[in-house]
């Protein structure tokens, strides 16, 4: 096998590393496993994130043609979470239930790491699942459709940019084997797993530009605030942190997309 072959053999490996890591998605006995490729399959967490979006989008797709909207939203959410076995939503409960009872470090981790969830972890999580179901429900279902393949791909950047930038908050833990110095082109793979499904849908019109720009720009800020965030109080990030900015960013693309096709209340 030549180099070219081998490297492009390899890049496969790492993805379906990345896609059994992150989904219940079986993948072919040849990929085989080391511990190495699991450091570097975070490259392709948004591309994971684009296999996620395409089964939630053909789930709502499909519903949409018995069932009224929010219906369809809601199997297509399910389908997602099934899919992923809620790994995002747990890293996201458990990061309110951490932030939000604990007050010094220890504490704080102490908290996330406990598997039982508690009020804060209860009542953000509802309210998060609420909040993505209406606001893909007052999408007309092409746009829905365009509006999961957009964030779930982006989203998944969003957690991998604090894996390229912070340092791991613990010295074990369920994210470890991913929180290895990610290099640029690494990061630039991952950008360009995210940015490619964008592009695609703003130039052939699924999604108008201003509701592509102002969700990269309201994700964005996401990621920022909330990373500064568990830097002041943990120092770094943890699995939870990956999946709370995951979610939270999600859930900012959404918004921003409904914001660009449909006036607010007191329009």
């Amino acid at each position: 096998m030549n180099s070219l072959a081998a490297g492009c053999v390899h890049q496969c490996r790492l993805f379906f590393i990345a896609l059994q890591f992150f989904t219940r998605i079986p993948i072919p006995r040849w990929v085989g496993f080391e511990t190495e490729w699991l450091h570097h399959a975070s490259r392709y967490f948004p591309l994971v994130g684009l296999v996620v979006a395409a089964v939630a989008g053909t789930v709502y797709a499909a519903a949409a043609w018995l069932w009224p909207q929010p219906v369809a939203v809601l199997l297509s959410t399910a389908a997602g979470v099934y899919l992923t076995g809620a790994f995002h939503e747990d890293g996201f409960a458990d990061t309110c239930d951490g932030f939000g009872g604990g007050l010094s470090r220890e504490r704080v981790m102490e908290i996330m790491k406990d598997s039982r969830i508690g009020s804060y972890g209860a009542v953000g999580i509802g309210l998060l699942l609420a909040l993505k179901c209406a606001t893909l429900s007052m999408l007309a279902p092409p746009t829905a459709v365009a509006a999961l393949l957009l964030a779930h791909p982006l989203s998944r950047l969003a957690s991998t940019a604090l894996i390229r930038v912070l340092q791991y908050a613990r010295d074990e833990g369920k994210a470890k084997p991913l929180a290895q110095e990610m290099t640029t082109r690494e990061f630039a793979i991952a950008a360009v797993c995210a940015a490619l499904p964008a592009i695609f849908l703003g130039v052939n019109g699924y999604l108008p530009w201003s509701g592509i720009g102002a969700g990269v720009l309201a994700s964005t800020g996401v990621t920022l605030w909330l990373g500064a965030t568990f830097v002041r109080r943990i120092g770094g990030y943890t699995g939870d942190c990956l999946g709370a900015v995951q979610q939270v960013s999600e859930l900012a693309l959404y918004l921003s997309v409904l914001a660009s096709v449909q006036p607010g209340a007191w329009g």
